[in-house]
């Protein structure tokens, strides 16, 4: 094939260490943009899928959950599934009850009192009263400080403290909600550490309970 119309990738680097597969994907990427062919490619990896696709369409069970640029499914995901499984780490969940707070709807939950900002309030505003899910990506939370509002702060206890050297993933636990944060890596926080955390509340998402749409 000299001239091909169209490429065909079947999870080409499934069977490669990790160190190796991070240099083909971007001999990969340098191809496909000196060769400028169409490709269809296949993978189960995210990362690679962000990396390396211009439109990326997420499947589950054979069927095609949302189309987009990478960038349109990270920050805007069509559903639940989609939203967990763009992003690494991914995207923390909770499940809340929508309740009203002198007209304001909030998201509730165990150890959680979330206020939701003006956009997702109004498009939540008719879910008033059913459960739902609140979803957080773990780069959107960080330790509170007198600036944040207090809407927008819960109380966790530091389960185990991940140091990767840019940065440390903080595993709590907030109520019944399991969650991990991305935070600098010069934080001095140890196991066991009950932390005040906040998190931008233009960053929240919300997915009904029964649908898992995104509201």
């Amino acid at each position: 094939m000299r001239d091909p119309a169209v490429f065909l990738f079947d999870e080409p680097l499934s069977n490669l260490d990790a160190k190796l597969r991070v240099q083909m994907r971007v001999e990969l990427k340098k191809l496909h943009e000196r060769l400028a062919v169409t490709s269809i490619y296949v993978t189960h990896d995210q990362v690679e899928a962000m990396t390396l696709g211009d439109r990326v369409v997420v499947m589950k069970d054979g069927v095609v959950q949302q189309v987009g640029e990478p960038l349109e499914l990270y920050n805007t995901p069509a559903n639940r599934f989609v939203a967990g499984f763009i992003g690494s780490p991914a995207m923390n969940f909770a499940d809340v009850t929508l309740v009203e707070n002198g007209g304001h709807p909030v998201a509730e939950a165990t150890g959680l009192r979330i206020a939701l900002p003006d956009a997702l309030a109004a498009r939540a505003r008719a879910k008033v009263g059913r459960k739902a899910t609140l979803g957080i990506r773990p780069e959107d939370i960080h330790i509170a400080t007198a600036a944040d509002s207090a809407g927008h702060c819960f109380e966790a206890i530091v389960e185990v403290v991940e140091q990767l050297g840019s940065e440390i993933l903080l595993d709590m636990r907030a109520g019944p909600a399991l969650m991990v944060a991305s935070v600098e890596p010069t934080v001095k926080v140890r196991a066991h550490d009950q932390l005040r955390m906040a998190l931008k509340p233009e960053r929240l998402h919300l997915f009904d309970a029964e649908s898992e749409a995104a509201i």
